[in-house]
């Protein structure tokens, strides 16, 4: 588990690709304290295991899943990547949880000065849009942020200058594709209510039909789908 506040911007040295798979060396210096071999380590939002430990570098597999979701498809020797270690017990809990494992990516649309804080507009395919939620979190290579803005198809965040120079923000442009993970939260509470889903639909939530099927009836009385105000209000919530 992660927070989303990145420890250090480190380089990718060499990438060994197999048919659908690779090994990556990062070159780092303070993620690798205390560091062990097994540990996790976020790259650019992306829980990897440590496979090799040196001096001055990791090692990491990549597998064929997080290769098809996320921009190490992409990636090139010298890229700059931020790191976090995963979350100690006994640590700051700065940013927001956040798992590692990336639901796809965006793509920059416009970088934006306003002051002393930099705009930077996401576009997203519609099953990532679903979950971003303005003033809720959202990580974006790894990097807790707030949701500022959202549109139809993309949504838009304000990085500080700090937050921007220590981490790969400084390298995004226009047209740069990022990993996105959207609020965990959201994810589980949509599994627990919903019986199922289909593109941009949502089918009636099972924890209301489960309510619902042990409340009394009046004969004849319709039964409605979903949840609804009047829905809570009659059963007490």
């Amino acid at each position: 588990m992660f927070t989303g506040i990145v420890e250090e911007v480190g380089t990718i040295d060499t990438i060994s690709r197999g048919a659908n798979s690779a090994v990556l060396t990062i070159r780092a210096e303070k993620v690798l304290d205390g560091t062990k071999v097994g540990d996790s380590i976020a790259v650019n939002g992306i829980c990897l295991t440590v496979t090799r430990l040196m001096p001055h570098a990791f090692t990491a597999d990549v597998m064929h899943e997080t290769l098809n979701r996320s921009s190490l498809a992409n990636a090139l020797r010298g890229a700059h990547v931020n790191l976090e270690r995963a979350m100690a017990a006994d640590g700051r809990f700065g940013g927001h949880i956040v798992s590692g494992h990336v639901d796809g990516t965006g793509r920059i649309a416009e970088v934006k000065k306003d002051d002393n804080a930099i705009w930077y507009t996401i576009q997203a395919a519609p099953q990532l849009m679903r979950y971003i939620v303005e003033k809720g979190s959202v990580t974006i290579d790894g990097i807790s942020l707030t949701v500022a803005k959202v549109a139809e198809d993309n949504f838009s965040i304000s990085a500080i200058p700090h937050t921007v120079s220590q981490t790969v923000l400084k390298d995004r442009k226009v047209g740069a594709v990022v990993n996105l993970e959207t609020d965990i939260i959201g994810k589980y509470v949509e599994k627990l209510l919903f019986k199922g889903q289909s593109e941009g639909t949502t089918e009636e939530m099972t924890g209301a039909q489960t309510i619902k099927e042990n409340a009394p009836h009046k004969s004849g009385e319709k039964q409605q789908n979903g949840i609804t105000r009047d829905f809570l209000a009659k059963y007490g919530f």
